[in-house]
């Protein structure tokens, strides 16, 4: 992995609109490919291999752990593990492109410390726990439990918040999207 490319890492609670985001940036003409991560828990209806995840057994994943195929990974649940394999970013950076990363918060942070000033780090943030909830709920991809340990791990998260480089409030989405594209844009190409 060369010096000279840039990362972008995109991290926030779980519903606070990152993919969204994510997605918006990778068509925004910003040469971005999306990393996509290793995971350990069911692919859900509707996902692909390789597309959305890349889905391991527990073992597959703390073998490739062991191995030392992941540049960070973390176990985000009990049992449920989430990293980044270093093969992804060799597969974007051979493809001429620049990478971004769709991470949890710990993630975010310990590609940021790796990368460094090379890397650009935002945190996207929902207006409030209380907006977070609704948000969640509305989704309906969670039990009531689920949701209860986002929120739990949202609190948590948020108070990490100021460890990124940028901070993104995801209150009206086209303002958010607007912003995501214009810091990212202006870090590629070293703009203050």
């Amino acid at each position: 992995m060369q010096e000279s490319h840039k990362y972008i890492i995109l991290s926030a609670p779980s519903g606070a609109g990152k993919t969204t985001i994510a997605h918006h940036l990778l068509n925004a003409g910003l040469d971005l490919e999306f990393s996509v991560t290793a995971c350990s828990r069911a692919m859900r209806v509707g996902e692909k291999e390789g597309v959305d995840y890349y889905f391991l057994s527990k073992e597959d994943f703390r073998q490739r752990v062991s191995a030392g195929d992941f540049l960070e990974w973390e176990e985000v649940y009990p049992d449920h593990f989430y990293g980044t394999l270093k093969s992804e970013i060799i597969r974007i950076q051979s493809n001429g492109h620049m990478v971004l990363f769709d991470v949890d918060v710990v993630g975010g942070l310990n590609i940021k410390k790796i990368f460094k000033e090379d890397a650009l780090a935002l945190f996207i943030s929902p207006p409030s726990i209380e907006a977070l909830k609704e948000r969640l709920e509305k989704r309906a991809t969670d039990s009531p439990e689920k949701i209860r340990l986002r929120l739990d791990k949202a609190k948590t998260e948020m108070a990490r918040a100021p460890e990124f480089d940028t901070i993104i409030i995801n209150n009206d989405l086209q303002k958010a999207l607007g912003e995501a594209e214009k810091v990212v844009s202006n870090f590629i190409h070293g703009e203050e």
